[in-house]
């Protein structure tokens, strides 16, 4: 969970609707995935796989949909180095790009590059509460594919720190909800900044929603910066999207109001601190309460209580540092890159070590 730097305040975003015509065969092969990064599952095992490079989602038949109801703790220390070796290369020439618990098996899915750069080989591993870890076949498998429109020329632009391949971040972050795959990124149009919902069997996406948030702690509107991560969640029994936004606003945008040629404003409900790239955030539930669970690149691991947020009035000032709904910051949660949930108890975490990448279960705080 998947799913960019935020520069500004506010970002109108384009929920991408669908043609209920036109559906997209399934087919068996190869699929031509280019680069994989975010990742979900959906129905069955099937899971998502978005290829930001040529701005597409696979839907990728994993056999995996044993279900398991009591899913087992996953250890696996030095998981980047095991990966390598199994690869043929160094720790330092992949990269773990996104990581996903399948619900049904507990199994973990992690989505590689192996190599740096345009040229690097996509390849998606999977690991057992065993430890043992096998590369999920990419040849004579069952998919189908969603091509994203208008997605961002690929090819770098700026300059200096600002020199950037706006293709790259064409798909950000993906969420399967209610039969639905949510998508988030970058398109080539002046609002860049997309959210597309995508029937699932694939149907075409066409445009649709556009949505302005407000970043308080730059004080402005932003449209051109893609969310970060995302999950779902219902408020006074409506679903919502709840997303987060480097530096480091928290906005919920109701998805009923999301319809297509509209312009609406999602709610900013927290300031969680600047100079913070949110990583990956999943909602749980604990003690009768609802919780929101986040990693961050320089503000650890959140903690987020839900009880206010359908009340919490949005943030519409400049704020220097936190504001909104209050968070806590869990220590035991220090280095933790990416997380997924493994039952109602437990999550499975990504956690960046001096000696490299590891994977451990830890108790939902």
């Amino acid at each position: 969970m998947k799913c960019i730097a935020v520069g500004a305040s506010i970002v109108l975003l384009t929920l991408g609707q669908i043609a209920l015509a036109a559906s997209i065969e399934k087919t068996t092969g190869k699929p031509d995935i280019q680069s994989a990064g975010s990742l979900a599952f959906g129905p069955d095992g099937v899971l998502f796989v978005g290829d930001a490079l040529s701005a597409a989602v696979f839907a990728i038949e994993t056999g995996d949909n044993a279900a398991n109801p009591d899913k087992k703790a996953v250890e696996l220390a030095g998981v980047d180095g095991k990966i390598a070796d199994m690869l043929g290369t160094t720790p330092e020439d992949i990269l773990i790009n996104d990581m996903a618990v399948n619900p049904l098996s507990g199994h973990v899915y992690l989505s590689v590059s192996r190599g740096r750069g345009p040229d690097a080989l996509p390849v998606i591993m999977k690991v057992t509460d065993g430890g043992e870890i096998t590369e999920v076949p990419l040849e004579k498998v069952a998919y189908s594919k969603a091509e994203m429109p208008n997605p961002p020329e690929n090819a770098e632009v700026g300059e200096g720190r600002r020199r950037r391949n706006n293709r790259l971040e064409s798909i950000t972050d993906l969420a399967f909800v209610d039969g639905r795959l949510y998508v988030a990124g970058l398109s080539n149009e002046e609002f860049s900044s997309q959210f597309r919902s995508l029937e699932y069997p694939f149907t075409k996406a066409e445009a649709g929603t556009s949505v302005e948030i407000f970043h308080g702690s730059h004080g402005q509107f932003e449209t051109r910066s893609p969310i970060r991560t995302f999950t779902n969640y219902n408020i006074d029994d409506a679903p919502h999207l709840l997303a987060a936004y480097t530096c480091t606003p928290l906005v919920r945008i109701p998805i009923a109001m999301l319809r297509p040629g509209e312009k609406i404003k999602g709610d900013t409900v927290a300031e969680l601190g600047n100079r913070n790239r949110p990583l990956d955030m999943i909602v749980y539930s604990k003690g009768g309460a609802d919780y929101v669970l986040m990693a961050n690149n320089a503000r650890g691991l959140m903690k987020i209580p839900m009880a206010n947020i359908g009340e919490i009035a949005p943030i519409v000032d400049r704020i220097p540092d936190v504001a909104g709904l209050e968070f806590e910051t869990i220590e035991e949660g220090n280095g933790v890159v990416q997380l997924d949930q493994l039952n109602n108890t437990h999550a499975v975490t990504l956690v960046q070590t001096e000696a490299g990448l590891d994977l451990i279960t830890m108790p939902l705080p």
